[in-house]
């Protein structure tokens, strides 16, 4: 999954995107659980919990198309459906898929999730993470699928230079969430080891990795984003990282905060140049496009004013397929009955072709040309 190129377009601003790794032994259980305590709890309006392959087969909404499926890979295809300020409606897809080859029993299941709204979305909507995965650090479903860094946590950056700018390489061109790399001056007590991203609003909580460089990490940091991004790591500060190739609307000295204090208060300055940040388009990968397709165009979690609307578009779609019957049998026969007719005047009715005189008849007007004509109607659908 972590393979993937950046499509043309941007982000929706109505969409949520996010992909990762459940490093637990249940992953879909996991869900299974969170699904069914939010919908008694009355945050959900309903979901579901499907198999991709009948999945696949069901689905609704839209004509059936490749970009729609799962893929063979997949595991399970969950919906929700929920309600957020004004009675917005979110719908959300969460496919859990198994790692390439045969799976180890520890090895890592990854999982998609694409969420859109009917209005663009609010950063302080609840998380779709959530409302799928348990927001508990018991359940290890946060590691992104590129490089493994989790959300919801605090990540040292790796002390070989050459592992650094390797990592900071997959995090700019691969990964779907925002990165932040701060610097610590010093090292920090229990209150300044706490994320920063935590003050963050709900759904942008689970869309940023935040690394944490070491005080005797401070030049090498500097090196490393230099040399990869051409940005410069103040001492004690912070940077957003930027997509690579870096977009028109990033600024290297916009997105530096010269000094993060992390002793537990709300680092205001850095937590404005995130949301600005998030704020700005985004290049959309490709399989998070993938997604996206999945989402709108294979839905199956339907409200009962979409059943209904759905129900009525199939008693149209069927009528029409039957009215195109009919009128292709009447072609059928029609074509038939003149062929019929042809032959009958080539061979005089009794199935032996009577010669034709040189020049008595012309060509078109001959029974092999009234024969070759009707055939002609047959074959010709605009006839």
């Amino acid at each position: 999954m972590a393979k993937n190129s950046t499509s043309s377009t941007t982000v929706p601003d109505t969409a949520w995107l996010g992909s990762g790794r459940h490093l637990g032994p249940e992953p879909e259980q996991d869900v299974r659980r969170n699904l069914i305590a939010l919908k008694a709890a009355g945050v959900l309006d309903d979901f579901l919990d499907l198999d991709p392959v009948e999945a696949a087969r069901s689905t609704v909404l839209h004509p059936r198309d490749e970009s729609a499926d799962a893929g063979p890979s997949a595991r399970r295809l969950f919906e929700a459906r929920w309600r957020v300020a004004d009675d917005v409606t979110v719908r959300a897809q969460l496919t859990t898929y198994d790692p390439e080859g045969r799976r180890k029993e520890a090895e890592a299941v990854t999982w998609v999730l694409a969420a859109e709204a009917e209005q663009p979305w609010d950063p302080y909507w609840p998380s779709p993470a959530t409302m799928f995965w348990p927001d508990s650090d018991r359940v290890p479903w946060d590691h992104d699928a590129v490089g493994g860094a989790r959300l919801r946590t605090t990540n040292h950056l790796p002390k070989d230079d050459d592992e650094l700018r390797h990592r900071l390489r997959e995090w700019t061109r691969q990964s779907w969430y925002v990165h932040v790399v701060v610097h610590e001056a010093m090292t920090p007590d229990a209150k300044g080891q706490q994320p920063v991203t935590r003050f963050l609003p709900p759904s942008l909580r689970h869309r940023v990795i935040e690394h944490r460089g070491t005080p005797e990490q401070a030049q090498i940091v500097d090196f490393a984003l230099k040399r990869e991004l051409k940005l410069r790591m103040p001492r004690g500060g912070g940077v957003v990282l930027p997509t690579a190739p870096q977009g028109p609307d990033y600024d290297a000295d916009r997105f530096t905060v010269r000094s993060v204090f992390l002793d537990g208060s709300e680092p205001t300055e850095l937590l404005d140049r995130i949301k600005e940040f998030a704020a700005l388009p985004r290049p959309l990968p490709a399989d998070a496009e993938r997604a996206l397709t999945r989402l709108r165009q294979g839905w199956h979690l339907l409200t009962p004013d979409e059943e209904l609307v759905h129900a009525q578009g199939m008693v149209t779609r069927y009528a029409e397929a039957l009215d195109a019957m009919t009128k292709s049998r009447d072609l059928y026969r029609e074509a038939a009955d003149a062929a019929q007719a042809a032959l009958a005047e080539a061979t005089g009715g009794d199935g032996v072709p009577r010669p034709v005189a040189p020049g008595q008849v012309r060509a078109d007007g001959s029974p092999l040309g009234a024969l070759t004509k009707a055939f002609g109607r047959f074959r010709d659908p605009n006839k």
